[in-house]
């Protein structure tokens, strides 16, 4: 350790913690990031990067399996699960690595162990070997994240009911999987899973998959993954796993009755957990609601020199909105004026096939507000580019206020569209109307197109529908 006194400490490195310290270096601080584990957090070691590198593998997999539809002739193909997984793990590295080539070029200090506040301008570090060390900052930013949620009814033991980060790296790749919960881990996985060979069930307690998504999207994405063999149950729950024989025996209750469903694992994917123990956030009397820190619009706790960001905080648990929190968080502290986030103009993304992005209100969620409001669909199968490369599934949704042209949500389903969904968000941030979408030549072919074919659909200027 250069030194053991800071303008900025940070507990945490994962995609709202290390950004952080990247910007506050940039700024002119002196940082020191203090982490536990590996650089770069749950999302870079053991979430969004690994889990697209195995998503990728399953869906090359799939091309081969399909290729005779595009005129190519493949002998059979088979996958090597223990590859797929090393291909993902060595992804995750390569990042982890990157990121401690930016700590180096932006002079940032690496403090291994785990991270306790014993004052608003001290924490306590301690190492692996349990020795402890005491370092100093003018500001401390909290960035610890979050871990599987686990019920009470489902214990993960990591061998046959298991969270997220063992489905990743499984030895064997299971017969049969039951998947409890279906938001954006969930769905991932049973998509990695079902092209993999595995036989795939998903439970789910409420009417729809990917819950949080308009209505439309979730019934596209069912009915995509019903066709592509994968079983669905919703208004379900799972009440009990018996894991005392050699596979697991899955009690599930639903509106008609009791189902047994007998597979090899369970993944559990019912949300996340904040990691908020052992912080010292009690002792310094930090305000803690509902698990998540209070904070003001600029990531202040209540506590003088004491801030908090990520999943630790309010908003949705999403890698993309921690980094945008910590450069606000540290672009405050350094004096500048940066805009409080708005999270209602947060773009949502699945990577299942085929995904989902989506940003906004939903349909439902305008109505109920009382908006008065346009609404434009274009789907995909009336997309060149789409049938030419032989995605035609999904759909492009636009939701516009009558009155006043503005954008009020955009939903996708289909083959790349969480590439498409930015240029929605900039729309919104720049406060664009329908009118200036349809004005605005979108290159052919393009699945982009779609969305200014949505829009015209809205106004009832729609082309090619």
């Amino acid at each position: 350790m250069a030194s053991t006194s800071y303008d900025l400490v940070v507990i945490g490195s994962g995609p709202g913690g290390y950004v952080a310290a990247i910007r506050a270096s940039q700024l002119g601080m002196k940082v020191g990031v203090v982490e536990k584990a590996e650089l770069g957090g749950i999302c870079l070691n053991w979430g969004c990067i690994p889990t697209k590198a195995l998503l990728k593998s399953a869906q090359v997999f799939e091309y081969i399996q399909h290729a005779k539809d595009y005129g190519i002739n493949v002998s059979e193909a088979s996958a090597d699960f223990g590859a797929v997984v090393a291909r993902s793990r060595g992804v995750a590295n390569g990042m982890s690595k990157g990121i401690q080539f930016l700590f180096k070029k932006n002079k940032i200090d690496q403090i291994a162990g785990f991270g306790k506040l014993i004052a608003n301008n001290k924490v306590e570090v301690t190492a692996a070997d349990n020795a402890k060390s005491t370092i100093e900052a003018k500001h401390i930013i909290l960035a610890t994240g979050a871990r599987s949620r686990e019920l009470p009814n489902l214990p993960i033991d990591g061998k046959k009911i298991i969270g997220y980060r063992q489905a990743m790296v499984l030895e064997n790749q299971p017969k049969s999987i039951v998947v409890v919960g279906s938001g954006a881990i969930g769905v991932e996985f049973a998509y990695f899973y079902n092209a993999m060979g595995t036989k795939v069930t998903i439970v789910e307690y409420l009417p729809n998959i990917v819950p949080v998504e308009d209505e439309e999207v979730s019934k596209q994405l069912e009915r995509s993954f019903k066709k592509s063999g994968i079983n669905i149950i919703t208004n379900a729950s799972v009440e009990a796993v018996d894991t005392s024989g050699e596979g697991c025996k899955v009690r599930v209750k639903k509106a008609n009755g009791e189902e047994f469903i007998d597979c090899d694992v369970v993944l559990s994917a019912v949300g996340v957990v904040t990691n908020l123990e052992n912080l010292g956030l009690e002792e310094l009397g930090i305000k803690v609601e509902k698990g998540r820190v209070i904070t003001d619009d600029y990531y202040a706790t209540n506590v003088p020199g004491v801030y908090a960001i990520g999943d630790i905080v309010k908003g949705p648990a999403l890698a993309h909105v921690a980094s945008a929190e910590g450069i606000i968080c540290v672009e405050k502290i350094a004096g500048h004026h940066p805009e409080p986030l708005d999270y209602k103009n947060i773009p949502g993304c699945t990577y299942a096939s085929p995904e989902i992005a989506s940003v906004g209100y939903t349909e439902k969620e305008a109505r109920e507000l009382g908006r008065e409001i346009k609404v434009g669909k274009f789907p995909f199968s009336a997309s060149g580019k789409a049938s030419a490369g032989g995605a035609k599934d999904g759909f492009v949704k636009v939701i516009f206020d009558a009155k006043y042209g503005e954008f009020l949500g955009a939903h996708m389903i289909g083959a790349n569209v969480t590439e498409m969904i930015a240029e929605v968000v900039v729309a919104r941030k720049l406060e664009t109307t329908g009118h200036e979408i349809i004005k605005s030549v979108h290159p052919h072919p393009t699945m982009s197109e779609a969305l200014m074919e949505a829009t015209a659909a809205a106004y009832g200027e729609v082309i090619h529908i």
